[in-house]
């Protein structure tokens, strides 16, 4: 099915996806907010620049999108996958505790903050959100990060251009990974953030993830993987942690 949403409001929007089969086409987008809200089990492709909060609460479905995005991508999303064309505005993934946002282009400030996993043996349940970023992100990433994985490859990087992260990177990180393609010095990275040279362990670990990037947006997974990366994790010692509940 598809849909054509230059004329249309969001609720109008979301209520056609949602009486539509599993896959739908959205066509002339044109910056309204909160497509896919909530939404599992269908296939979204999005042809323009849908508005804020893109797949907020997404909890399944997976959502393409052939354009940029705008701030608050993902909010609070559950699981799933929502995969971006082009950039993504401010506060990526806030608070995203489930699922994968892959970004071809750069992001704005403070994406994967609040960021969380769980896990429950009981349950046998393990929820740990992904974000692969293809070129740089602003300032503030993963601040706060309690869980999860945050990868920043700054593809198209030049021999002038500075780190591909702005200031204040992990800035009350207290759990998950940030991982830097780039061998550029991080420069003033906060007290609590413990930053070294990702090994083969950690190499691996991200692997699937890049390789799925480079298969969306048509790039070569291995030449990545061959280049250096910095991690960056909390430090045992962290002032932050004593405020939340132990990973």
């Amino acid at each position: 099915m598809s849909i054509l949403a230059k004329d249309l409001h969001f609720k109008d929007i979301n209520e056609r996806i949602k009486k539509a089969g599993s896959f739908v086409n959205i066509e002339d987008c044109f910056g309204q907010r909160f497509i896919g809200s909530a939404l599992n089990g269908k296939t979204l492709t999005i042809n323009g620049t849908p508005g804020n909060a893109l797949g907020c609460y997404l909890d399944g479905a997976v959502i393409e999108v052939h354009g940029n995005a705008q701030d608050a991508t993902g909010d609070t999303m559950n699981d799933g996958k929502i995969i971006i064309h082009g950039n993504a505005g401010d506060a990526l993934g806030y608070a995203m505790r489930g699922g994968s946002i892959f970004v071809k282009g750069n992001t704005g400030y403070r994406t994967g903050i609040h960021m969380k996993e769980y896990c429950s043996a009981e349950l046998n349940l393990e929820k740990k959100p992904v974000i692969v970023i293809g070129g740089k992100a602003g300032s503030f990433l993963g601040e706060y990060l309690a869980g999860g994985i945050i990868i920043v490859l700054d593809i198209n990087a030049d021999k002038e251009s500075q780190a591909p992260v702005g200031n204040f990177t992990g800035t009350g990180m207290h759990g998950g990974k940030i991982f830097i393609r780039t061998k550029k010095e991080l420069a003033a990275l906060p007290a609590q953030v413990a930053v070294e040279i990702a090994g083969k362990d950690e190499l691996r670990e991200i692997q699937p993830f890049i390789n799925e990037f480079a298969g969306y947006f048509n790039m070569d997974a291995a030449s990545l993987l061959q280049d250096q990366f910095f991690v960056l994790k909390k430090k045992k010692k962290n002032p932050y942690t004593q405020l939340y509940t132990a990973n």
